[in-house]
Formats: structure tokens, sequence, C-alpha cells
């Protein structure tokens, strides 16, 4: 299981992503570019020491982040990420109502903006957190600390 954050815009929800990351031992790629300065220096200062504890990999680009699970498919088809899975507003079907897999890629979108429609139409799975109809979505951390809390459930994947 990862995590993906596509070209994230606020430094506090990506720093609070990667703690929630550490403490379910989850690795996490960072899709640039960003709305913030990367740099470890900038991530500790948001994420405070838990960066230590991610296995953390940055992308300049979504190619190069797909490029990346190419050659890691080539090199080992095992770890390769497996299906990538869009966690957005968009999708009809609920976290809830699907199947998830140890191998799966769980992406999020930007803070602002989400994905843009090719993005979109290239995942291999949408999902969306049932919330009210008359609220437009959670924030971008809360809802990354829910469908990884959920799928990581239902795969046995949740530290004992």
């Amino acid at each position: 299981m990862r995590l993906a954050l596509y070209q994230p815009d606020i430094a506090q929800n990506t720093g609070t992503i990667l703690r929630l990351a550490a403490c379910f031992a989850t690795p996490v790629d960072v899709i640039g570019p960003t709305g913030f300065d990367i740099s470890d220096r900038a991530l500790r200062r948001a994420g405070m020491d838990y960066l230590n504890h991610v296995d953390l990999r940055r992308h300049a680009s979504y190619q190069a982040f797909l490029d990346s699970r190419t050659a890691l498919a080539a090199l080992a088809p095992e770890a390769s990420g497996g299906r990538l899975v869009l966690l957005t507003s968009r999708a009809s079907t609920s976290i809830y109502d699907f199947a998830f897999r140890t191998s799966d890629t769980l992406m999020l979108g930007r803070e602002s903006a989400g994905v843009p429609d090719a993005v979109h139409a290239g995942v291999d799975a949408r999902l969306k957190i049932p919330i009210r109809v008359d609220l437009r979505s959670l924030n971008l951390a809360v809802a990354a600390g829910i469908v990884l809390a959920e799928a990581l459930r239902q795969t046995g994947g949740l530290p004992s």
C-alpha cells in the first residue's frame, strides 16, 4: 500500500499526511510541482520528527511518477504499486464498497483543484468517502487518514 499526493498545495496537509504515513508504515509519493518548498528542511518543519520514519519519494512531474511505477514493475512486478486508486469527490464508488489490495497506490489530488481530467481518466479506480450531499469535501489530510485506515483494515495491514 502506498499514498501518492498529486501536486499538493498546502505544506501543513502534506506534513500531516507524512506523519500519518509514518504511523501506519506506508510509503508516500509526492508528485510535483508542489505549491510549497518540498525540501527535507521544509518538510521537517511541517512533518516534525516523523519524516525520518517515512519512505518518501519525490517526483518532478506526473509523468516521472508514472515512469517510476513502470520501471519498478519491470524490475520487481510484486512491488510495482499495483492499481492506481484515486480518491475524488467525482467518484460514484464508496471506499466501503471497494476491495483494496496490498499493492494499491492511493492517490489524492490537489487541495485547490483535484487532478486534471487526463489523470482522472487514467487511473484504475475512482473512490469517494461518503459525506453529506450538501457539503463539498473533507480536508485532504483527513480524507487520506480515512481511506488509508479503511484500506489497511481490509488488507490486514494495520499496525498491531
